[in-house]
């Protein structure tokens, strides 16, 4: 299946002129909630995730909220395994409602998006502050403009090329598209 047909057709991927959450000014922006209230594109998506850790050791999936919450439990389903959320209490991320990863335990982490890895690392952090390894990181699309290293193997379902420049340096042809500030992460 070519996931970028189906990326394109979801409606996911965008073009313009974006004011990222970081503040960097982009040409091209993925509204992954054009992924997730889609099933059966979030699902493809999945699918290539769990194939592709398929085999591996993957004993626990997990995701920060609010869209790696979706993806996290889709791939475990695919998987065969259970799924934990890393979540936001009081400015901290932590494993709340009972959840727990045993020490040992190798665990995915997977998230929507990835741009800069921020939500990454913080998953990350608790799962190895958990006593849990990092067995592999996958996102369903990977729009960075440079390799970022994890420690652990790293996998994107769909690969969108995109370019971002500092506020002070925005090409004249992007200063001359309206600016829109998409994105969720509230920045302080």
């Amino acid at each position: 299946m070519d996931l970028g047909k189906l990326l394109q057709e979801s409606g996911a991927v965008l073009r313009g002129h974006f004011v990222l959450t970081s503040g960097r000014h982009s040409d091209t922006y993925v509204e992954k909630f054009r992924i997730l209230e889609q099933p059966h594109v979030l699902t493809t998506l999945c699918r290539e995730i769990a194939e592709k850790f398929a085999g591996q050791g993957i004993d626990l999936v997990a995701g920060p909220t609010t869209g790696g919450i979706i993806i996290a439990f889709e791939v475990a389903r695919q998987m065969g395994v259970s799924a934990v959320y890393v979540e936001s209490e009081n400015g901290v991320k932590k494993l709340r409602r009972g959840a727990v990863i045993p020490t040992g335990t190798r665990v995915l982490v997977v998230d929507d998006v990835l741009t800069t890895g921020t939500s990454v690392r913080e998953v990350i952090s608790v799962v190895e502050s958990e006593g849990g390894i990092v067995g592999g990181v996958a996102v369903l699309i990977d729009r960075t403009e440079s390799a970022l290293d994890f420690g652990a193997p790293l996998h994107a379902a769909h690969r969108v090329e995109a370019q971002s420049f500092p506020p002070e340096s925005v090409p004249a042809w992007l200063a001359e598209i309206p600016t829109s500030k998409p994105g969720t992460r509230i920045t302080v």
